[in-house]
């Protein structure tokens, strides 16, 4: 049996997903990246979950790109050609970025610790991100000649403007999660010993939401970075209009006039 990197559990309409190499701060690997991405593809076929919290074991979310895996480790033997890299982005790390990007239901991260390279960029591409007291963000990439992958290039400017985005690339300095909220890489900063029970509490409040229009909303948002003001005002038109013929718009719409809770089901 394969070693279970990814731990999946599930809890009512949410499907956790735990980073499982805490002796090595959850380190990504080939592997690893692989499990997580198979994970994500099951979390999106079944239709009882309606949203994916993602963490990890451990006191790390992760330290990014394990550098001793076959996949990128340079070779000590000159006569050896180097690894190319690229490969491993093209083969992993898009196909995860994209899926992550493209989940039928809300992604919820609780960074647990430290989160670097590609480890904090998958955090920032997922839909909202709590992060204890005690993590830390650090675009590393920098410190060994590469640039942020795993979708930093595209995250970073949009989260935080193009001036600070360079400043935390470029300098690859560790910014801790307070300054993360302030900055507004992140959503939420909590003590460390109320992450979990915070994360999954907002995982099973977004599970009770009417999921279709939540995912149609981080759509919409990252399509407008695309347009001009016009054509993402028709834009939203569109979708409210495919929006306003689904159920969980007519229950909702009930609920509020029968002064009840809502039970919505669209996906």
């Amino acid at each position: 049996m394969p070693e279970q990197l990814i731990q999946i559990e599930q809890h009512g309409a949410v499907r956790l997903l735990r980073l499982n190499r805490p002796e090595a701060l959850n380190a990504l690997t080939a592997a690893m990246l692989g499990q997580l991405r198979h994970a994500l593809e099951s979390a999106a076929g079944d239709g009882e979950t309606r949203c994916v919290l993602i963490t990890g074991a451990g006191r790390a979310f992760s330290a990014g790109q394990d550098l001793s895996d076959p996949h990128v480790a340079p070779s000590n033997d000159p006569g050896v050609a180097p690894k190319d890299i690229g490969h491993m982005l093209d083969h992993y790390y898009i196909p995860l970025a994209l899926r992550l990007r493209s989940m039928p239901v809300p992604v919820v991260a609780a960074v647990n610790g430290v989160a670097a390279g590609a480890g904090a960029n998958m955090a920032l591409g997922c839909d909202l991100v709590l992060a204890a007291e005690s993590a830390s963000f650090i675009q590393a990439f920098s410190k060994i000649g590469l640039l942020p992958d795993c979708g930093g290039t595209w995250l970073l400017p949009r989260l935080v403007g193009r001036a600070k985005a360079l400043e935390l690339a470029l300098l690859g300095d560790k910014v801790k999660a307070v300054d993360a909220e302030r900055l507004g890489l992140i959503s939420r900063v909590l003590p460390d010993a109320e992450l979990a029970d915070a994360a999954m509490a907002l995982a099973q409040k977004l599970a009770g939401m009417p999921t279709r229009a939540l995912v149609e909303t981080r759509w919409a948002m990252d399509e407008a970075l695309k347009l001009d003001y016009e054509s993402a005002l028709k834009r939203e038109a569109a979708l409210q209009s495919q929006l306003g013929f689904a159920y969980d718009y007519l229950e909702g719409v009930a609920a509020f006039m029968d002064k009840r809770k809502p039970e919505f089901r669209d996906r």
